[in-house]
C-alpha cells in the first residue's frame, strides 16, 4: 500500500535538513544575536546570582563523573570483601564511600580528589544521598517480617529489651563526659546524650539479615532469634530517634507538640492509613500481570506524603519512609514487585552515593592527638560492652547455652549502614560535632566487621550447626509440626 507521503531521495531529505538547520543558525547568528546585543537590561536585583565561570553543565557534568566513580568503587570493593573476605558486600561499599573521601583520597592526592569529588558536587551528592536514604528506609521497613515484631519467646523479649537499654544508659552516660569536650553551648545535654545513647543502641537489621543469609542461618532458631531482636531493635531505636530528632529541632515548650504530633502520625498510620492500604492492595492482588504503573505512583505518592508529614513534624523524612514500608502488606505481588522494582537501583546508585558523602563527612585528621584517640577507643568499648554484654547477661538469664548468647551479643552488635544513617542525622542536626561523628563512624565500622569472623571465632569451624539452636524453624521461630 502506496503511504500518504510521496516518497523522496536520502540525498534530497538530507539537503533539505542540512539548508533548513544552516538557515536557522544564520537567522540567530547574523540576525537575532545582533540585535539582541544591542539592547540594554534592567538591573539586576541585590539577590540574584552572578554569572560564573562554572557553568550548570559543568556541574552537572562533575556529578555525573562523580556518580559513575562512586558506583563503580562501591561494586569492586565490595566484590572483594565478599569474596576474599567472607564480609556482606555493603561492608566494602561504606569503606569505599570513606576511601573516596578526604581521609584516604584527599590524603594521598589532593588534585584527585577535587578533580573526582569537587566541593560544588557534594550539596548535590546530598541531596542524592539523602533520597536514596528515603527509598532504602522504606525498603528496610517493606523487609521486616511483621511476624518477628510479634514477642514469640520470652528471651527474645528479654534480648531485645536489654540490647538497647544496657547500651543506652551506657552511651548517656559517656556523654557526660564527651559533652563539654566535643559539643558547644548551643546543644542542649538533653539532645547530645539522647542521641548518643540512640547511636550505642542501633542494629543493622538489613546487615545483620546479610550475614545470616550468607551463611544459610536465617532460618535456624539461633539466626530467627537474632533477626527478631534485631528487628525489635530497629523499631525502637528509630522511635527513640523519631523523639531525640523532635527535642534538637524543637523549643523546650514545644518539644510535647512535637510529641503529640508524632504520637498522633503514628496512629493515624496504624489505624486509619492501613486499615485502607490493605484494602487497596487486596484490590491491587485480584489482577493478575505485572504491578501497573499507576499503583507504582499510588506508593510513591503516599511515601512522599509520609516523609513530607514527619519531616514537617520535626523527626525527619527518613522516619515517615520506614513507617510506611512496615505497614504496607508484606505478603503478596505488591511488596514482592515493590522490592523487586526498587532494589536493585537503590542499592547499585543511591546507596553507593550516600557513602561516598559519609565519608566526604569523614575526616580522620580531626580525631588527632592521645587523647582523642584514647576517647574513640573508649567509644568503641562501650558500644560493644553495652550491645554485647547486655544480649549476652539476657541470653544467659533466659537459659540460653554461653556459646549461642555469645554469638548473639556479636550479631546484636552489628551497626554497619543503620549506624551510619542515625549519624549523619544527628550531624545534619547539629547534635554532634564532625570530630565526635568521625569517632563514631569509626565504631560503627569497626563493631560491624568483626562480626563474622567473632561468630566463626564462638561458633567453631562448624558454624551454626554446632548449635543445639540450629533446628530448622519457622519465621515466627518456633519448631514446625
Amino acid at each position: 500500500m502506496e503511504g500518504i507521503l510521496p516518497r523522496t531521495s536520502r540525498a534530497r531529505t538530507a539537503f533539505v535538513y542540512t539548508a533548513v538547520a544552516a538557515i536557522a543558525v544564520a537567522i540567530y547568528l547574523l540576525y537575532i544575536r545582533v540585535q539582541g546585543e544591542t539592547l540594554v537590561a534592567p538591573p539586576a536585583a541585590a539577590d540574584s546570582p552572578a554569572p560564573t565561570g562554572v557553568s550548570h553543565a559543568s556541574t552537572l557534568a562533575h556529578v555525573l563523573l562523580a556518580l559513575a566513580v562512586i558506583t563503580l568503587m562501591a561494586r569492586l570493593v565490595g566484590g572483594i570483601f565478599r569474596r576474599y573476605l567472607g564480609q556482606p558486600p555493603v561492608m566494602g561499599e561504606i569503606l569505599a564511600g570513606i576511601m573516596l573521601g578526604p581521609s584516604l583520597l584527599g590524603a594521598i592526592s589532593p588534585e584527585a580528589y577535587a578533580f573526582v569529588l569537587p566541593s560544588s558536587t557534594a550539596p548535590f551528592l546530598g541531596i542524592i544521598s539523602k533520597v536514596g536514604v528515603v527509598l532504602f528506609m522504606f525498603l528496610v521497613g517493606l523487609e521486616l517480617n511483621p511476624k518477628l515484631l510479634r514477642g514469640n519467646t520470652h528471651a527474645t523479649i528479654a534480648i531485645s529489651h536489654a540490647s538497647i537499654i544496657a547500651p543506652f544508659l551506657l552511651g548517656a552516660a559517656l556523654a557526660l563526659g564527651l559533652y563539654p569536650v566535643y559539643s558547644n553551648d548551643r546543644v542542649s545535654f538533653t539532645a547530645f546524650s539522647l542521641f548518643i545513647g540512640v547511636s550505642m543502641s542501633v542494629t543493622a537489621f538489613p546487615v545483620l539479615a546479610r550475614i545470616l543469609t550468607d551463611r544459610n542461618a536465617q532460618q535456624t532458631r539461633l539466626g530467627a532469634t537474632a533477626l527478631a531482636c534485631a528487628a525489635v531493635d530497629d523499631v525502637t531505636a528509630w522511635t527513640l530517634l523519631a523523639f531525640v530528632a523532635g527535642v534538637a529541632n524543637s523549643e523546650l515548650e514545644s518539644v510535647f507538640w512535637t510529641v503529640g504530633a508524632v504520637v498522633a502520625y503514628i496512629g493515624f498510620m496504624l489505624f486509619v492509613a492501613r486499615p485502607l492500604i490493605a484494602r487497596a492492595a487486596a484490590w491491587e492482588e485480584s489482577w493478575d500481570g505485572p504491578l501497573s504503573r499507576s499503583a507504582m505512583a499510588a506508593v510513591f505518592v503516599l511515601l512522599l506524603l509520609s516523609a513530607y508529614a514527619t519531616e514537617s513534624i520535626g523527626i525527619h523524612a527518613l522516619f515517615g519512609a520506614f513507617m510506611l514500608g512496615v505497614i504496607l502488606p508484606h505478603g503478596g505481588r505488591l511488596a514482592e514487585q515493590l522490592r523487586a522494582r526498587l532494589e536493585d537501583v537503590v542499592v547499585v546508585l543511591f546507596l553507593p552515593s550516600f557513602f561516598a558523602f559519609t565519608g566526604m563527612r569523614t575526616q580522620l585528621g580531626l580525631v588527632s592527638g592521645a587523647q582523642d584517640w584514647l576517647v574513640c577507643g573508649l567509644i568503641l568499648l562501650v558500644a560493644t560492652l553495652g550491645k554485647f554484654g547486655g544480649a549476652f547477661t539476657a541470653a544467659r538469664i533466659s537459659g540460653i547455652g554461653w556459646r549461642q548468647s555469645a554469638a548473639l551479643g556479636a550479631m546484636m552488635n552489628t551497626r554497619g549502614l543503620m549506624e551510619l544513617i542515625v549519624l549523619n542525622l544527628g550531624l545534619d542536626l547539629g547534635v554532634i560535632s564532625p570530630t565526635l561523628f568521625t569517632m563514631l563512624v569509626i565504631m560503627a565500622l569497626v563493631t560491624t566487621f568483626t562480626c563474622s569472623p567473632a561468630l566463626d571465632l564462638i561458633l567453631g569451624k562448624r558454624g551454626f550447626a554446632d548449635a543445639p539452636e540450629m533446628s530448622r524453624v519457622d519465621a515466627t521461630g518456633q519448631r514446625p509440626t
